[in-house]
């Protein structure tokens, strides 16, 4: 009896002790991976992709941060990561403007080992805008995760009321809202609405029309600023602003509010960006569903039209405890299946060609069929690792300009001195 008990408690404690070196061995095997993507950058439909990588991917969790309910939260949470070189994160969302930055600083891994001899096949793939911005000094820095560029949405219920056509010059955007806006007589209808707050996209709110005119902010390296050139976009705001076709609060407007105002049905004519079409055909408090149409922005005349290019790429945080699982998810976010995901589920532009032409992409974004050359003609904002300085001088003396606080003169004397301090 006694030998009987002893051999089954042997054999108890044995499959116990099997039980808990199991646990111990798939506890060690899993590893947890967090990834930092900003509010805007849909974290919802990060969710849903990353669970679908951990279905096939068991031994994986992912953990989806968004570091805070605004922007500047976001922001400041990233920042206090990096300057501590916290390991909390082992992937961050970067900005398409930021590889140089991230390699000067040496915040991101560089992925050239984990692509392996597949590196050049890999990054032939992309567009072309999108592998030169993410390889710097001959690395690889950040993989794309979805492309995005600066288009005008419309109303085209509106347009087509009236009798207009989508306008390819400043000239017949300024004159079709007005026509619009006089006719409607709806005192909260307002005619056109770019980023003019003290934030990343009102660099862009200068760009586009300095590109329009014809010339670049820099030359060779150098600063480009002594052309006449140079006060346009401040003549053009003016211009729209003196004939209430921008409203007095321009200064006052984010990226988002643009969206928003949009789709409360307040606005004929915005520049904005890509993820502004899945919102506005499918939020539930849209109000403009089948009525808005996307082409590309006007310029001062209709052979210069010119935009913004954007777009979010996936970096390896050089802190990452979690280097070689990083990267393999980072490799499968900057995939085909995942951009044609993104595309479908957030109407985010795709990274690769050949997904502007899926069957499936088309039907959820039609206005795909026309983004495709818009986004491969982009242009970039300065590629450098002073970037953060850049922007600042150049969103800042504009939203200045829109607020009334600076004159032309004086916004754009700040930019050249400033500037040409750093581009000698």
């Amino acid at each position: 009896m006694t030998s009987r008990f002893t051999r089954r408690m042997a054999t108890r404690l044995g499959l116990a002790a099997g039980l808990a070196l199991a646990g111990a061995a798939y506890a060690q095997a899993q590893t947890t991976l967090r990834i930092f993507t900003g509010g805007q950058q849909r974290p919802d439909v990060m969710r849903q992709i990353v669970d679908g990588y951990m279905k096939a991917n068991p031994n994986v969790k992912v953990e989806v941060e968004v570091g805070g309910a605004t922007s500047e939260q976001q922001q400041q949470y990233l920042n206090t990561v990096l300057a501590s070189k916290d390991s909390a994160l082992d992937l961050i969302l970067i900005d398409v403007i930021r590889p140089a930055q991230w390699a000067a600083a040496q915040w991101a891994e560089p992925l050239d080992a984990y692509l392996g001899a597949e590196k050049d096949a890999i990054m032939a793939r992309y567009l072309p805008a999108y592998r030169a911005a993410n390889i710097v000094n001959g690395k690889v820095i950040a993989l794309p995760y979805f492309a995005d560029a600066q288009f005008l949405y419309y109303r085209k219920d509106l347009l087509e009321k009236h009798g207009l056509q989508p306008p390819k010059t400043w000239d017949e955007l300024k004159a079709a809202a007005q026509k619009v806006m006089a006719a409607e007589g709806n005192a909260n209808l307002r005619g056109f609405e770019t980023a003019g707050a003290p934030i990343e996209g009102t660099v862009c709110t200068y760009l586009v029309p300095l590109w329009g005119s014809g010339e670049d902010l820099l030359k060779e390296g150098k600063l480009n600023l002594a052309a006449a050139a140079a006060k346009k976009p401040f003549e053009l705001w003016a211009d729209l602003k003196a004939a209430n076709v921008t409203p007095p609060n321009l200064a006052e407007i984010p990226t988002d509010r643009i969206r928003q105002n949009m789709q409360a049905g307040n606005l004929i004519f915005g520049m904005t960006w890509g993820y502004v079409w899945n919102r506005l055909q499918n939020d539930a408090d849209s109000t403009v569903k089948g009525k808005i149409g996307v082409v590309p922005l006007p310029g001062f005349t209709a052979d210069k039209q010119a935009t913004c290019i954007g777009g979010w790429q996936v970096a390896v945080s050089a802190f990452s405890k979690n280097k070689a699982e990083a990267a393999k998810l980072a490799r499968y976010l900057s995939s085909p299946d995942v951009a044609k995901q993104q595309a479908i589920l957030a109407s985010h532009l795709p990274v690769f060609p050949g997904v502007y032409t899926d069957a499936e992409v088309l039907k959820a974004n039609p206005w795909f069929e026309q983004a495709l050359p818009v986004v491969q003609s982009a242009r970039s904002r300065p590629v450098t690792p002073r970037y953060t300085e850049v922007s600042e001088i150049m969103r800042t003396n504009m939203n200045a300009f829109l607020a009334g606080t600076k004159t032309a003169d004086q916004a754009l004397g700040d930019m050249t001195n400033r500037l040409g301090a750093i581009f000698r």
